[in-house]
């Protein structure tokens, strides 16, 4: 038996993400305090009360400073990771900071640096690594029944309803660096130790940029590994506003010179028509009446539980902190180099010619 430690846990952003870790937290075992913080009071005393939390503060500092905290999950939106997640590798706690690890490479390298300095326990939550049919998909490349990968393509589709929602939190938040990126991750971890070196990507606007939105309806990359293995990325989220999934549609495929692998994961075998409406996982004034069921990107509340990618991932990591039990969650080196790719998609599509990574 592994020993256990009780963890107090402080969640820094109360928010979407920042509510479903606190509620999953407070399910897990280990999990004996735990203290919340938003710069909004409204939000960090209403998540404080859902969870029965121990303590909570609008000042960041003051809630990692706790003497209970031994664990901190920065939930921040993405361009507000960077001031709370330093912060956060001071206390020398383990930490889970959400994707991406940064928005600026600027900001990711000293983010990285800090960690390196300070031997940190710093690990990035791109949920992908934790759906099951993409862990199975690792554990047959691990076993060498696909052999060398030579090529890979992922391409999402979304509805234009949750990508104008995702720009008016952020307009950096583009369907390539807020969604895409989780396959760029996903890419990398399948083809450990064979880093991307060159992109080349074409976007096309239409009815995002419509709406007053300088991004693109379509965007392709093909992506070149070190040993020369082809990737191809792809993402829209301009689909109609009743498109019927409420997350990523996706479909990734794997060919090796031993096997391919196919995965289909639109959510297309389990459709669902109601005349009550489904509510949007995203959208709090969006209803469906035709919906794929289990499309919903974090996951799936069912009986009182939260099924799905972010549920596991979370208990995976508060297992390792309870215990050291090993988890999969992306470490900083992976996700700076995710970042520069993600990034890097986003420029061959401006400028309309490849860029060059080299080997990071």
């Amino acid at each position: 038996m592994k020993t256990k430690k009780e963890i107090g846990l402080a969640i820094i952003g109360c928010g979407r993400i920042g509510t479903l870790r606190g509620k999953l937290a407070n399910m897990h075992p280990s999990v004996g305090y735990i203290a919340v913080s938003d710069s909004d009071p409204v939000a960090a005393e209403k998540l404080a009360k859902a969870l029965g939390a121990d303590f909570w503060s609008t000042d960041s500092q003051e809630v990692m400073a706790r003497p209970e905290v031994n664990a901190i999950d920065i939930a921040t939106s993405e361009h507000e990771h960077t001031k709370p997640l330093l912060a956060a590798l001071e206390r020398g706690v383990p930490v889970l900071v959400e994707k991406p690890l940064a928005l600026l490479e600027n900001d990711a390298d000293l983010i990285l640096a800090r960690s390196v300095a300070l031997n940190s326990d710093l690990h990035i939550g791109y949920s992908r690594r934790y759906k099951n049919r993409y862990l199975i998909a690792k554990e047959q490349i691990m076993q060498g029944r696909l052999g060398t990968i030579t090529g890979a393509c992922a391409r999402l589709y979304n509805s234009r309803s949750q990508c104008f929602a995702m720009l008016q939190r952020n307009k950096g938040a583009t369907p390539v660096v807020d969604a895409l990126t989780y396959y760029v991750d996903l890419m990398g971890w399948f083809l450990a130790e064979n880093p991307v070196v060159e992109v080349f990507a074409k976007g096309q606007k239409g009815v995002i940029h419509q709406a007053g939105y300088d991004t693109e309806d379509v965007t392709w990359a093909i992506l070149t590994c070190k040993d020369g293995a082809v990737v191809n990325l792809g993402v829209s989220y301009a689909l109609p506003e009743k498109w019927p999934s409420v997350g990523h549609s996706a479909r990734v495929e794997l060919l090796g010179t031993h096997g391919t692998l196919l995965i289909n994961d639109d959510h297309t075998d389990q459709v669902m028509q109601t005349e009550v409406g489904f509510p949007h996982v995203y959208l709090s004034d969006h209803q469906l009446q035709t919906v794929f069921l289990e499309s919903s990107t974090p996951g799936d509340w069912a009986l009182g539980d939260f099924l799905g990618p972010i549920a596991d991932e979370t208990r995976a990591w508060l297992d390792y902190v309870s215990t050291g039990k090993p988890c999969n969650l992306a470490k900083p080196a992976d996700a700076r180099r995710t970042l520069a790719v993600t990034l890097a998609i986003e420029e061959s599509a401006r400028i309309g010619k490849t860029v060059y990574l080299g080997e990071q």
